[in-house]
């Protein structure tokens, strides 16, 4: 059986095609091999979390890896430094249990337990910064420490409290063992982003993780990765498609966006044949198949367009920016500092334009969404404003 494009979960590169990740590894682990800590922030479904299953498969022969996410943490969880600890220590538990990690001893996996369930005494903070300056320094190698699905953490005074603690331990670890390594992935950079910690009014950036290094790995897919990716499948299903310059078309609407890349390749691969006009895979990937394929894109409903709509409905001043640069024509400089364009940016919606000085939508993908998505609300928003004002309305007191 061979393999398939996959545009949901993990990749894995015995199952799914995929671009080539070497470079973007080794340029991740070189990060970690300064021990560095850093934020993998990018938009949404542009492979974070299989970025850090493959890193931390590649780690394990040099450090003890402990790969968790905080997805599914409910408020309960951030309530007390208590109930955050103890799910912390469960995390870690789970690793032990089900990811056998090699390197520390028996004792402080049964202290993991105990810990988790709130057993030992002197729990909160300061009883998880004794515990991991103990596991980093009974292991037998340097720890790295993987969070993945920080984003809704940032909301809650507990999870500051956290980066506080790993701050001071990393300000101080030439004198107290800690993480050699820290590496937290999501949408919002966290080092930066505006952190919501007391009620719905009063904010704060001062993010105690200002100890970040730069992340500068291009996680993008160019022509070449998408070309390689291509050429892999060619050679399993036989298409006769001319791999350079279908690569080229998929980039020129898509950017790069992964998602986006891997989703057309799968409808080409799933969708498109056994239609009346493709009815093979030989017809599916030409230009007149790539072209239906983004049609079926562009109509259906996924996870990405899905948290697009939300997003803008949640960010109305970066729906009204997108707006401005679609149907008005505005040229809006690229200003990072500008909350708007930083969140566009986070989100994947916004780029640079091609002369470097104002702000752009990302791709031809998202244009054409965006647009269709304007029209139809200002249509919708026209009809019902007219039959409205035809209607004959009474009022009975």
């Amino acid at each position: 059986m061979r393999k398939r494009f996959n545009t949901t979960g993990l990749c894995y590169p015995d199952e799914h095609y995929m671009v080539n990740m070497e470079k973007r590894l080794d340029d991740t682990k070189t990060l970690v091999d300064r021990g560095e800590y850093f934020i993998i922030n990018r938009a949404r479904q542009y492979g974070k979390t299989t970025t850090l299953n493959l890193l931390a498969e590649r780690l394990k022969e040099e450090y003890v890896v402990f790969s968790i996410s905080f997805e599914g943490m409910g408020k309960e969880e951030y309530a007390s430094a208590d109930s955050f600890c103890r799910n912390f220590y469960s995390l870690l538990n789970d690793e032990f249990l089900y990811h056998t990690v090699e390197g520390i001893p028996d004792t402080l996996c049964a202290e993991c337990e105990k810990r988790s369930r709130g057993e030992l005494p002197r729990p909160g903070m300061g009883g998880l910064s004794d515990f991991i300056s103990y596991l980093c320094r009974e292991a037998d190698r340097p720890v790295v420490l993987m969070i993945d699905e920080v984003d809704q953490a940032g909301n809650h005074e507990t999870f500051l409290t956290f980066l506080g603690m790993l701050r001071k331990k990393f300000l101080a670890r030439r004198k107290l063992p800690t993480f050699y390594s820290v590496i937290l992935a999501g949408v919002y950079d966290i080092k930066n982003m505006k952190l919501k910690i007391r009620d719905d009014t009063e904010h704060q950036y001062n993010s105690p993780w200002n100890i970040a290094a730069d992340f500068m790995v291009n996680m993008s897919f160019s022509v070449q990765d998408i070309s390689g990716m291509l050429a892999d499948y060619e050679k399993d299903a036989c298409t006769g498609m001319e791999v350079s310059k279908m690569a080229e078309l998929i980039w020129d609407y898509t950017s790069g966006y992964p998602f986006l890349v891997s989703r057309i390749c799968k409808i080409l691969d799933e969708y498109i044949p056994g239609r009346h006009e493709f009815p093979d895979l030989r017809a599916a990937w030409t230009k007149e198949g790539f072209l239906e394929a983004v049609k079926i894109l562009q109509a259906e409903s996924n996870t990405l367009f899905d948290d697009m709509v939300k997003k803008l409905n949640d960010f109305p001043e970066l729906k009204k920016a997108l707006y401005s640069i679609l149907f008005q024509g505005e040229r809006v400089p690229f200003n990072v500092y500008n909350n708007v364009i930083n969140l566009g940016v986070m989100f994947g919606f916004i780029k640079k334009s091609t002369n470097g000085e104002n702000i752009a939508v990302s791709n031809r993908i998202f244009e054409t969404q965006l647009y269709n998505l304007f029209i139809s609300e200002e249509l919708l928003n026209s009809s019902m404003y007219k039959a409205a004002s035809d209607a004959d309305f009474f009022c009975f007191i």
